[in-house]
């Protein structure tokens, strides 16, 4: 053993430590960048008008339609539901439309079908992921919850006139 190594534990330990702190220091950096990129694209998206996608809906995403006798049974409901999450807006409207949903199932008489959908949306349709089915859908993500501005309403108003015709 070389006599400048006093023991392979210290030279190991030594090393680890400097090459630990500068992943710690490039995380932090990364982190901050990152960060950084997406305040300001936020930023730049908010002073922009936000444009809305033409709507759509996938029926119960991917859930079935209804049974296996009946398949289109909550059909109707879950296209009210996308109707709903298309729109966006805030928090408790999520809310409202999650439980509008779970009522409209139980209607049709599966109550038990009604409470597993209320569950799927409820985890599966926030808006802070990025999939097609997401709490505000038809707006550009991410958007979250916000309350919908008179234009935005408008805007929305002007495209399910166009969809009726």
């Amino acid at each position: 053993m070389s006599s400048r190594i006093s023991s392979p534990t210290v030279f190991l330990n030594r090393d680890f430590k400097g090459s630990f702190r500068q992943v710690i220091v490039w995380c932090v950096l990364s982190v901050v960048v990152s960060l950084s990129a997406s305040v300001c694209s936020v930023a730049n998206a908010r002073d922009k008008p936000e444009s809305l996608k033409a709507f759509t809906s996938d029926g119960c995403s991917a859930f079935p339609n209804g049974t296996i006798q009946e398949q289109e049974l909550w059909l109707q409901c879950c296209y009210e539901h996308d109707l709903a999450y298309w729109k966006g807006g805030t928090f408790k409207q999520r809310y409202n439309a999650d439980l509008e949903l779970r009522q409209c199932v139980a209607k049709v008489g599966e109550p038990e079908i009604a409470n597993l959908m209320l569950a799927g949306v409820r985890v599966g349709g926030t808006p802070f992921l990025p999939t097609p089915f997401r709490w505000a859908y038809g707006w550009p993500y991410p958007r979250g919850y916000k309350a919908l501005t008179q234009s935005e309403e408008e805007l929305i108003q002007r495209q399910l006139k166009a969809l009726k015709k």
